[in-house]
């Protein structure tokens, strides 16, 4: 028992339209996997989270805003990263630590 069409008209109308299906399909995963690899070639790219963050201020020679844990979605666009006796020394100089991230907790410093 068969479900295709006897006649040759409709077989070959069947297999242009599955192969037009295929071919599309094929366009589909290239695209895909084109994007998983430049998807894997910006992870690779992407330097590390640094372990802290200091948020600066608006214009040039302005003072330092806060200190952040390097991952503190709190923390604005203007940012360098930090090393923790950096992080230290801001905290000390009088740079306010983060209300969210509490780096000054995290250092081990008394806020």
């Amino acid at each position: 028992m068969y479900d295709l069409p006897p006649d040759l008209l409709r077989l070959r109308t069947l297999r242009t339209w599955h192969a037009m299906w295929v071919a599309r399909l094929d366009e589909a995963i290239a695209a895909a996997e084109q994007q998983e690899r430049e998807k894997q070639r910006g992870e690779e790219a992407h330097p590390p989270t640094p372990d802290w963050i200091i948020e600066l201020g608006i214009g040039v020679g302005s003072r330092p805003i806060e200190v952040h844990v390097g991952w503190c979605y709190a923390a604005g666009k203007r940012r360098r990263a930090l090393t923790r006796e950096q992080a230290l020394a801001a905290l000390a100089d009088g740079i306010r630590a983060c209300i969210h991230c509490r780096p000054d907790t995290e250092l081990g410093v008394l806020g």
